[in-house]
């Protein structure tokens, strides 16, 4: 990663082989940028003429920092992709934008994101920060730490507290910032508290996201997170939002694995239905093992039916009491998982669980909620529902009774969805101690 420090004329560059051409802009005063200030007017041009036999560098203007969010540091150099010899092969850049960055979960993701670990070792990524006025310090931490990585396939960063800045052309939103639940507060509290946030970065990504951005919901309670947010982005396909259940499924993966003495590379086909909640149903009824369903292999049905069950949904909760502290890591790396799920086709016979709208679903489940069900991938985004799974009277209950969760979540955000005035009756307290 080249910088260097310019003027508006200069006679012989030194110039790396791989051309830059310099996005000038001006930064507020509280910025770090790696080259020198100039004296400039808001719309003045910087040009550099450059030998013969060198690539011209065009001029650029600087933009309006109020219609995009502001480069941080190094990245304000944007490189000319096309002059790089080891970037011809490399793909188009694409804009992912990350609500709650300066968080703990975001800390793991995003040195994922940039190292080409999720989208591929020829995609080059730019990064949007999303923060608050409270965590804007936090997130030039993260930023600086981002420089400091050297990734060559993270060509940008930007970070600001405005979602209709930063998430301006973003083709990829995890929104993952949300806020926690407090002593005393109730969950229907909760809810609306979220929600609202939910709602207004809703209307932000209707307003100047990419029309097909894939949106991932991540801050709890997600699965109604995702659906206030989508129902505020109409111009948005409903489709194309999740609410993240894919640590969950990760985690019964894991307890069938250890049930089975197996490794987890043998557990196939695990669906979490309903919602992010101990009202979650991870289904081994559907489940296999090495090719065999799991009824089959392991013979204590009373194991599946109560404690396998309840170690999925109280998972979390365990994690909390012997670490200290919720569990950051290995939801960020669930995150990669789901966007891998559907950035790869799905392995043949296999699928993964997401919570995605339910309308035309063919499980009968009530349609207008956001509710996690068994998805497979072309690898393109895009996603379909699995038809060829079974039901019994024990995997049916279940079911219901998240539905209903659900449902009632609904009716209790109605003022943020447009559907009218809330009505809360939620049936219980189901919510994870992780979002405590």
């Amino acid at each position: 990663m080249a910088v260097t420090q310019f003027s508006p004329t200069c006679s012989k560059p030194r110039l790396h082989s791989s051309q830059l051409s310099f996005l000038s802009r001006t930064l507020p005063r509280h910025r770090l940028c790696s080259f020198a200030p100039l004296n400039r007017t808001q719309h003045a041009k910087i040009s550099c003429s450059v030998a013969p036999n060198e690539v011209q560098v065009p001029a650029v203007k600087t933009l309006d920092p109020k219609n995009k969010a502001e480069c941080y540091g190094v990245f304000c150099l944007t490189y000319d992709l096309r002059a790089e010899e080891e970037t011809r092969s490399w793909k188009k850049l694409i804009n992912i934008a990350v609500s709650g960055a300066a968080g703990m979960i975001a800390n793991h993701l995003l040195f994922k994101l940039a190292s080409g670990e999720v989208f591929g070792p020829d995609q080059p990524v730019a990064l949007k920060l999303l923060g608050s006025e409270r965590s804007i310090q936090a997130l030039e931490g993260v930023a600086m730490e981002l420089e400091d990585s050297l990734f060559p396939l993270l060509r940008e960063v930007s970070i600001g507290i405005d979602p209709y800045e930063v998430f301006q052309d973003a083709e990829w939103a995890l929104l993952i910032g949300a806020k926690p639940r407090g002593p005393g507060m109730e969950r229907a509290d909760l809810l609306d508290i979220n929600g609202q946030i939910y709602a207004a970065q809703g209307r932000a990504l209707n307003a100047v996201a990419s029309r097909n951005v894939k949106v991932i919901v991540v801050g709890n309670p997600c699965n109604t997170n995702a659906l206030i947010c989508l129902k505020n982005a109409p111009n948005i396909p409903a489709k194309n939002f999740h609410a993240l259940t894919r640590l969950d499924e990760n985690r019964a993966k894991c307890q069938l694995a250890l049930k089975a003495g197996v490794f987890y590379d043998k557990v196939s086909n695990v669906t979490i239905w309903g919602n992010h909640s101990t009202t979650q149903v991870p289904d081994f009824l559907n489940a296999k093992i090495d090719g065999l369903p799991v009824k089959e292999v392991v013979q204590d049905h009373r194991w599946l039916e109560e404690e396998f069950t309840e170690k999925v949904q109280k998972r979390g909760g365990a994690l909390i009491q012997k670490w200290g502290r919720s569990s950051a890591a290995s939801t960020s790396v669930s995150i990669v998982d789901a966007i891998r799920s559907l950035v790869t086709p799905t392995p043949e016979g296999d699928w993964f669980s997401s919570g995605v709208y339910s309308n035309g679903n063919p499980y009968g489940i009530s349609e207008g909620i956001v509710f996690s069900m068994p998805c497979r991938s072309k690898g393109d985004g895009d996603y379909e529902l699995v038809k060829d799974v079974i039901f019994d009277d024990y995997l049916r209950q279940r079911i219901a009774k998240t539905e209903a969760e659900l449902l009632a979540e609904k009716r209790c955000v109605a003022h943020l969805t447009g559907e009218g005035i809330a009505v809360c009756d939620l049936p219980g307290d189901t919510m994870l101690p992780g979002e405590m």
